[in-house]
């Protein structure tokens, strides 16, 4: 094993740049092919797409480049400041990126991801700003790493990205699945609707219920068997729950904020404020304490979760809920009584039972594997201090 040695970011990259954002008076700049990334994307994560795309005339009348794939790109700005990512697509920035295009003859960009998830809260300490802390490009090119000889650098990173490879072909088994439940859903219940189906609210079928409206309990450092509460930052795309963060609180507290109710497999979520109507569903293993800005529904025979959250989830819904959500002076918001109130089909017991058993095994299976992910992710993030920091040796073949 070679020795470590401190380098600048700037002395093992080819190219460090920012992005930009074509102006949005301009429709004509968006809606195009190009991809075109937001800070609030980058979460320790790869980029596979992006929400927004551009126009050419939108990339050729703003400061944004093409940023090749395999760059390790940060976000410099606000909250998300020292988060990182890596782009799997040729992409572009908007101007709170750092985008880092890695020398593969000094260093393996997959290394060097990795080294800055391990050191997020090193290098937030190298922001500055009086109202809001930001980074910089030079502050990132000029900050420093342990870096050890390539061979060993492709051996950790071997390690590390077999578990984030493993992770994302769950997820694309997972989208693939979700894809499927909707589409068999809108055949159903959309696409063939006959005319004497009922139309009622989401409270005859369903048990909608508030978070408790009181101040947020304090956090606390988790011990054996702590509980948590879940938040709206807990509501993963495509309906289900991301475990990676956790808000534990104390029994006392625990105990408060479910006496309405508690939690568990079946059960969707809904968010009233921020983003606003995301939607989740409980998984089969899970009990958990519900936090602020959520609305719990608790479906009611003859409705099945496996209905309820395929009905919560279509383009159909979607629009019923866009079309409740008030514009407040500051956030817009989502009333409990909205939720309530929204129109929900009711085909028959019968077809709504032959549906649940047929889309069981989808849901199971999405469920596995979200179970799966959560515990691959725990293993590397175990294993990732260790192997960054020499504690632990990848083998060098």
């Amino acid at each position: 094993m070679g020795k470590w040695e401190k380098r600048k970011i700037s002395d093992i990259s080819s190219r460090i740049t920012s992005g930009g954002t074509p102006s949005r008076k301009r429709p004509d700049f968006f809606g195009g092919k190009i991809p075109w990334l937001k800070t609030k994307e980058i979460n320790f994560n790869r980029i596979f797409d992006t929400e927004e795309k551009i126009t050419d005339q939108g990339f050729k009348n703003s400061s944004t480049k093409i940023i090749e794939p395999d760059s390790v790109i940060i976000a410099m700005y606000g909250a998300t400041a020292g988060k990182v990512a890596v782009n799997k697509l040729p992409l572009t920035t908007n101007q709170a990126c750092c985008n880092i295009t890695v020398n593969s003859i000094l260093a393996d960009f997959r290394f060097i991801y990795y080294k800055f998830v391990d050191e997020y809260e090193k290098l937030k300490l190298s922001a500055t700003g009086a109202a809001q802390q930001n980074l910089s490009v030079g502050t990132i090119s000029n900050y420093e790493i342990l870096l050890p000889p390539l061979p060993e650098q492709h051996a950790i990173a071997d390690v590390l990205a077999a578990f984030d490879d493993k992770i994302d072909l769950l997820h694309h088994q997972n989208e693939t699945l979700e894809a499927l439940a909707q589409t068999l859903f809108r055949q159903w219940f959309v696409e063939e609707v006959e005319h004497d189906w009922e139309v009622n609210k989401l409270s005859d079928y369903c048990d909608v219920v508030d978070c408790l409206h009181a101040k947020k309990p304090e956090e606390i450092e988790p011990q054996d068997n702590s509980k948590y509460l879940l938040q709206v930052f807990n509501i993963s795309e495509g309906g289900s729950i991301d475990l990676s963060q956790k808000y534990y609180v104390s029994d006392e507290n625990y105990k408060e904020w479910v006496r309405r109710i508690e939690l568990s497999g079946g059960d969707l979520i809904i968010s009233k404020t921020g983003r606003v109507g995301a939607i989740a569903q409980i998984p089969h293993y899970l009990k958990a304490g519900m936090g602020r800005n959520l609305v719990v529904i608790h479906p009611k025979d003859p409705f099945t979760p496996e209905f309820l959250r395929d009905l919560m989830l279509s383009k159909w819904m979607n629009r019923k809920i866009k079309e409740r959500t008030s514009d407040g002076t500051i956030l817009r918001s989502l009333h409990v009584k909205s939720i309530s109130a929204l129109p929900v089909i009711f085909p028959g017991k019968e077809l709504i039972t032959q549906y649940s058993g047929i889309i069981k095994p989808f849901h199971r299976k999405i469920m596995e594997n979200l179970r799966s992910i959560e515990i691959l992710k725990k293993l590397r993030d175990t294993l990732l201090p260790k192997l960054m920091g020499g504690e632990v040796r990848a083998r060098v073949e």
